[in-house]
């Protein structure tokens, strides 16, 4: 694998994991809880395909073959995609979104912070353009995780149910690979292992707030960052989401 290569493969990561999750959250539109929250929820999904955009716009323009955004977005098929599992994972309700929210900023952040000292201009351009909202994201959802998890009985076993569910998706944020480790030798990438601590401190800081318990995992589900595996509920979303581009090949507005 070339640097080429692997810094496509990345910027895919990156786009895909915002393209995904802000369809995810996009569902809530008009089912929110509360209208407050509704509307909330609604503006992440829109920061989230804002970044995917700009991210899938360098990453086609990286990897050289004439493929914009838009080819990227609707033009692969499942096991092209390479966002983490988590972020696949269905709402269910106003728990599981937070949580899989929560468990996804602490670490875009971490990420995005890093990535604004990359030594790729366009990179740590945009992560210097993004680095607010993902700020702004993980405000949100980490107080939403103590409201919740240090609120009634009920929506504190709602928000540790969903936690003990999803925290087996948390390692693969984490978990550095070939591409990984050449991005990061390259100056481009921060890298995950100097990530990785700075991450459980949070999750166990903001969990310990919300009274609740960061669950003792012995086994992470991975494989969607590399293409070598991806949950069902992936070709759903890519069904949604590609049906126009799917249904009329190449239309355009």
């Amino acid at each position: 694998m070339t640097l080429t290569e692997a810094k496509f493969e990345y910027l895919l990561r990156l786009g895909d994991n915002a393209l995904i999750l802000g369809h995810r959250l996009s569902e809530w539109c008009g089912h929110g809880p509360i209208l407050e929250q509704d509307i909330a929820i609604t503006n992440i999904a829109l920061d989230q395909v804002g970044q995917a955009r700009s991210l899938l716009q360098y990453a086609g323009e990286t990897e050289g073959k004439g493929r914009s955004e838009d080819d990227l977005a609707y033009k692969r098929d499942v096991m092209a995609f390479r966002n983490v599992l988590l972020v696949e994972q269905p709402n269910e309700d106003f728990a599981y979104t937070i949580v899989r929210q929560f468990l996804f900023d602490t670490f875009n952040f971490l990420q995005f912070q890093a990535l604004c000292k990359s030594n790729d201009d366009h990179l740590r351009a945009i992560a210097e353009k993004s680095i607010k909202e993902i700020t702004y994201h993980l405000r949100y959802s980490s107080e939403w995780m103590r409201r919740l998890g240090d609120g009634t009985e009920e929506s504190h076993q709602k928000m540790q149910a969903a936690l003990d569910d999803l925290i087996i998706y948390s390692g693969e944020l984490t978990t550095p690979d070939e591409v990984d480790q050449m991005v990061h030798e390259a100056g481009i990438a921060p890298s995950l292992a100097q990530i990785q601590p700075a991450y459980q401190q949070k999750l166990q800081s903001i969990t310990e707030e919300a009274t609740l318990k960061l669950p003792e995992v012995k086994y992470m589900q991975s494989g969607g960052k590399d293409g070598r595996m991806h949950s069902e509920y992936l070709g759903y979303i890519l069904a949604e989401l590609q049906f126009v581009q799917r249904a009329y090949p190449n239309m355009e507005w």
